[in-house]
């Protein structure tokens, strides 16, 4: 409006093939909440592992890991589909928000609230967020991020912190019920009134298994695009009727991700064609001169994650902070393949720390099962331990990989 930049260049994000990937694969994670097959996946881990409390904790975080391969919303997944089996499996065992919500209920919510955000750091496409930073970092440092070399990268230290977190808010905040054989056998129940799989859940099945298997294909076949591919799957959901265009139409979340995507990449682009955040980059690299490259990148580390406490978005986050961070961290010598993993994992984890810290949190929170204190005390926890799994065991790894 005010001639800044011309019209094309300003809508130029809207023809990233990262863009129409995100709105692809969110509007196939309709089909997968509306065939029923995203809570048949969580009933069965519950029927499997849910015997106790600490093996429902692991049981809602495997239906967030196995549906994180290819949902790329934290909201779709655990407010939408898991959020709701947790709170009828608290009901199960009297456990209510206010005074009851100690018998499992808060240890539920908070645990499958920390495991999510493990989950996010797991895998690309779970989080629109992370396809978008992957378009920046291939920008700034030429370093292409596919969902392998993610899935790689993040495989070492997210199965420790997948093992770790759930145990860790099961000794903060315990619950009073720690046998739970009703929730396993209510699982049981559920899926035998859901009945064999249907043939609408079967098609939605064997399209995401498609996706996963031609996503890691395309990572070593050149003309095959990540965008390419959701899109062969969004025609096959369409025209065997497993996903309907007025059910498309409605999935607003996935339209408001379009429109907000499109411009914040054209933003993030021209930050960097215009040397923004070079120059910011080299004023904040002036501090560490004659620094080790190590230390740098712990310290920066650790002023991204906590500064999420101002935050209320990760994806915000990110355009603020992720490629001014990157630039610095390259110019005072880090690799810049650990650069630009350790801060894209990072940007996923800090959203663990508040109660508003994603748009899921708050959907949790004002249930009322955990209180303010408990929340932000395991999220302060959970967030220590998460920043050593993902730098000690997570450099180590890099190390075996040759990342750095």
């Amino acid at each position: 409006l005010v001639g800044g930049i011309p019209m094309p260049r300003a809508l130029s994000g809207y023809s990233a093939a990262s863009v129409w990937m995100v709105l692809a694969a969110m509007l196939m994670s309709r089909a997968l909440r509306d065939c029923g097959l995203a809570r048949r996946i969580a009933l069965w881990f519950i029927r499997v592992i849910g015997q106790t409390s600490l093996g429902l904790g692991y049981a809602l975080h495997l239906t967030d890991v196995t549906l994180a391969t290819g949902v790329p919303s934290i909201t779709a997944r655990s407010a939408s589909i898991v959020f709701p089996i947790a709170r009828s499996i608290s009901s199960l065992y009297d456990s209510e928000p206010g005074e009851s919500a100690s018998r499992l209920g808060a240890f539920l919510m908070t645990c499958m609230y920390q495991t999510s955000v493990v989950a996010s750091a797991m895998f690309f496409y779970s989080s629109a967020a992370n396809i978008l930073l992957g378009d920046i970092a291939y920008e700034v440092t030429g370093i292409e991020v596919t969902w392998t070399s993610w899935f790689v990268a993040g495989l070492a230290p997210g199965i420790v912190s997948s093992l770790a977190v759930p145990y860790l808010v099961s000794r903060v905040l315990p619950p009073e019920i720690q046998s739970t054989p009703a929730a396993s056998e209510f699982a049981k129940t559920e899926l035998s009134k859901i009945g064999p799989i249907k043939r609408r859940e079967a098609v939605v099945l064997s399209v995401f298994i498609f996706l996963i298997a031609f996503w890691v294909a395309s990572s070593y076949i050149e003309w095959l695009s990540a965008g390419l591919v959701a899109f062969i799957g969004l025609v096959v959901l369409f025209i065997t009727g497993a996903l309907t265009w007025d059910a498309a139409l409605d999935e607003r979340s996935a339209w408001d991700v379009y429109v907000w995507y499109g411009g914040l990449l054209t933003m993030g682009g021209l930050l960097n064609e215009t040397g923004s955040t070079t120059v910011f980059a080299s004023w904040i690299g002036s501090w560490f001169v004659g620094v080790p490259w190590f230390v740098v990148l712990m310290g920066t580390l650790a002023v991204y994650f906590y500064s999420h406490y101002f935050f209320a978005s990760t994806t915000v986050h990110a355009l603020a902070m992720y490629a001014p961070f990157i630039v610095m961290l390259v110019g005072a010598g880090v690799p810049a393949a650990v650069a630009v993993y350790s801060l894209l994992f990072i940007n996923n984890l800090q959203a663990g720390l508040t109660h508003y810290g994603t748009t899921t949190s708050p959907v949790i929170f004002i249930e009322g099962y955990v209180s303010f204190r408990d929340w932000w005390s395991i999220g302060f926890m959970a967030s220590v331990l998460n920043l050593l799994i993902w730098i000690v065991v997570g450099m180590s790894w890099w190390k075996i990989l040759g990342l750095w």
